[in-house]
């Protein structure tokens, strides 16, 4: 019988040295598994953390094994390249760290055995990802296990596939579950048993079969719907020498229809199931990648709390434990390959093993309804020939390999409509930033309106929005300012938007928790992308999740926002609540203020400030409470101060009547003496080709001008900076100076 040891413990690890080693070294320190030797630097900043090789070796005795039969290792994850050595033998190279991969050990063990596992996550011109806003952590930070086998045996070889497929069919009020299992050393006079066993184990149905292919029947079969009912059922494949099981597999299905309509959306089972949710990096504080079952427990609780009907599961394959959580809990998931933001004419074939793993290893899971094809690929133009075919090439595997599913992609918000890179998948999304980079938050809806009115046949939805909040804070917030009061105020317009647009085929808020991206230097915290509704230590729900929660969950609650923002100036301050409740009634130190509805859920009271003031929310027997504090000047410790920020907001003259760099460039351009300055700069410091982090910016379209031109000068030079064009502080004074002398147009 199949034999699985968890191989996590007791391993040794290098991150110095430069070649596999003869015996086990003991010089070497000892960690045991998830490990990730990016948990530290990979967050802080700085855009340094270690990226190259790094060894882990491990004693194995061949008396500790079965004696007969196979001996497989496999790696869960080793990012992102690995090769795996017996004995100074080098048994196998893997591109790819997201994904479950085996290697046959059997023919070269000894009695005693160095098991060494060399892993790289350096830069290359063949591997995806190489260009990404987020940690490519290092590290084997999945499970490691040994598996023993017969000589016959489910595969294991296969792109690390479990050896079998479950293909439900819903024939009216039945199903016929198609079971194919894969088999190595077959041999003649083997029989395979199939087991169907619903959700609490009870068998269905047993057939024996000398065939590696079998239908069986299911009536009244139980509906897998979502999160109203994720029922599961199991099927199991026994191999038989004779009446021995001599191996077996077991894997969950579930049984359900889907449809995308273009006009309609998700339809699970023949009913409208809006999927309105949200997007997952895997990574957390001071762990990286290296999870334990316990952190994607919680992460899996966090999102179902929220009331998210689905899962964005970004931008690479998951741990297989994830997936089950999310089949369990009838989360809609969309699974992809990190084939990202820049295409690489030699990185074709690892797209391709990439996603036969994807589509292999995951295929059983009913939570899956998409695959993804790629993410923002078009940075750098979307005509390019080469990435056209690679996309036609993995959209007509993926059609091949799994018949039951759709393709789709995340496209950039400068791709055009009308691109042919859009006609590709079976449906698309986009990812738009509309009132963060630039743009005003009230272009998202219509953008999405002219698209549908476009391409009335293409389902489409917002594979990413979302803007960044960390602990500053402001009664008066503005687009770039990173406040919690402006992520609230972002979510709330954006909610209103996208979820009364019925034809949207989803919705992915970017992100569920912020995460690791070690290049970035904003907010005042360096190292994260901070657009989650929850930070990434998890310990913090910021106020727009509870906006998410007042629309999607049907758990009761009341919550009352910016209870970090006390001191305020204002005599009278605005405070929200958020609320699933039909009616709110806020208190002021035990006087009521009145009671108020919202069709929106998002509730708005003006509140005296007066001295020290005890705040109340009460929506039927559900309360909340924060306090605010009246004060005579803003405390500057709600005030972001960027690290490493070359001026401050203090340093800015802004005389009443004149511009300033802390004006919208689209404002300053609407003068002849504005146009002026920026031509002269723009002539200066962009690149001849006009092309900045992959955009081409001589021929951005309306929208994406009107995008560039809602940012403020200081942010918009700022962000500049990630396409290698940099201002100087003595630059940007100067800038002011020549800003201050042009009078602002009347009103």
């Amino acid at each position: 019988m199949r034999n699985v040891i968890n191989f996590n413990s007791g391993w040794q690890f290098s991150k110095t040295a430069n070649e596999v080693p003869a015996c086990l070294p003991n010089d070497w320190e000892a960690v045991d598994l998830p490990h990730t030797w990016n948990a530290i630097d990979g967050q802080d900043g700085g855009n340094d953390y270690y990226r190259g090789t790094c060894y882990y070796a491990k004693a194995l005795e061949r008396a500790q094994l079965p004696a007969d039969g196979r001996i497989y290792l496999e790696l869960r994850g080793a990012n992102s390249s690995a090769d795996v050595y017996l004995n100074g033998e080098n048994l196998m190279h893997h591109d790819g760290g997201y994904s479950t991969w085996r290697v046959d050990l059997t023919d070269h063990l000894k009695d005693e055995n160095l098991l060494v596992v060399a892993v790289d996550n350096a830069p290359n011109d063949r591997v995806y990802p190489q260009v990404a806003d987020f940690t490519f952590y290092g590290g084997l930070y999945r499970d490691v296990n040994i598996i023993c086998v017969n000589e016959s045996h489910f595969d294991l070889d296969y792109y690390g596939g479990p050896g079998i497929k479950v293909t439900p069919e819903i024939k009216g009020s039945d199903a016929e579950v198609e079971i194919e299992v894969f088999v190595t050393n077959l041999k003649a006079s083997a029989k395979i048993r199939y087991t169907v066993c619903d959700k609490e184990g009870n068998v269905i149905a047993t057939v024996d079969s000398d065939e590696t292919k079998v239908v069986i029947g299911i009536e009244n079969v139980h509906l897998w719907h979502g999160r109203k009912d994720p029922y599961l059922y199991s099927a199991k494949a026994e191999l038989l020498d004779g009446d021995v099981v001599i191996d077996n597999v077991v894997t969950r299905f579930g049984c359900r229809t889907f449809k995308i309509d273009p006009e309609q959306g998700f339809i699970l089972n023949g009913e409208l199931y809006p999927l309105r949710g949200v997007s997952r990096h895997q990574d957390r504080w001071g762990v990286g990648n290296a999870l334990l079952p316990e952190h994607h427990e919680e992460d899996i609780d966090l999102i179902m709390e929220v009331g998210a009907t689905t899962i964005r599961l970004a931008h690479y394959q998951h741990d297989q434990y994830f997936y089950d959580l999310c089949d369990e809990k009838g989360l809609v998931i969309w699974a992809e390959i990190p084939y990202i933001s820049q295409h690489m004419p030699t990185g074709r074939e690892n797209t391709i093993s990439q996603m036969k793993e994807l589509v292999t290893q995951n295929y059983n899971h009913p939570c899956i309804v998409v695959w993804g094809l790629s993410n923002e690929i078009s940075m750098k133009g979307d005509k390019d020939p080469d990435l056209l075919e690679n996309h036609r090439i993995l959209n007509d595997l993926v059609h091949e390999m799994d018949k039951t599913r759709l393709t789709t992609i995340a496209a950039v918000s400068p791709c055009p409509i009308d691109s042919p890179y859009i006609q590709i998948p079976d449906v698309v999304s986009y990812n738009h930033y509309f009132g963060w980079y630039g743009g005003e938050t009230d272009m998202n809806g219509p953008w999405f309106d002219k698209f549908h009115e476009t391409h009335p046949n293409i389902p489409i939805g917002c594979s990413e929005y979302g803007c960044e909040a960390l602990n500053w804070h402001t009664s008066n917030p503005m687009q770039g300012d990173y406040t919690e009061e402006y992520q609230s105020y972002y979510h709330e317009e954006l909610i209103k938007q996208l979820f009364t647009r019925p034809f949207m085929w989803a919705t992915h808020v970017w992100n569920m928790f912020d995460f690791g991206a070690d290049a970035r230097s904003e907010g005042g915290e360096n190292g994260q992308n901070h657009k989650g509704l929850v930070t990434m230590d998890r310990k913090y729900k910021k106020d727009s999740f509870y906006a998410y929660k007042a629309w999607l969950s049907d758990e009761k609650f009341v919550h009352l926002c910016s209870k970090r923002y006390i001191d305020r100036v204002e005599d009278v301050t605005k405070v929200t609540v958020y609320s699933n409740m039909p009616e709110v009634e806020l208190f002021a130190n035990g006087v009521s203020l009145g009671k108020k509805t919202a069709d929106d859920h998002f509730f708005y009271f003006d509140v005296p400030n007066v001295g020290e003031t005890k705040l109340e929310a009460v929506a039927g027997e559900y309360k909340d409470e924060s306090v605010i504090r009246k004060v005579d000047t803003f405390n500057e410790k709600y005030r972001l101060v960027e690290k490493n920020a070359i001026i401050n907001w203090f340093e800015i003259d802004m005389p009443d009547g004149y511009f300033s760099i802390n004006d919208k460039m689209g404002d300053i351009m609407k003068t002849v003496r504005g146009k002026m300055i920026f031509a002269s700069i723009m002539a200066s410091k962009m690149p001849k080709d006009k092309k900045a982090m992959g955009f081409d910016m001589g021929s951005m379209d309306d929208t994406m001008m009107s995008m560039l031109g809602s940012f403020t000068v200081l942010r918009l030079t700022g962000m500049m900076s990630m396409m290698n064009i940099n201002f100087t502080k003595e630059e940007l004074l100067d800038l002011n100076k020549k800003l201050n002398k042009i009078k602002k147009p009347k009103k």
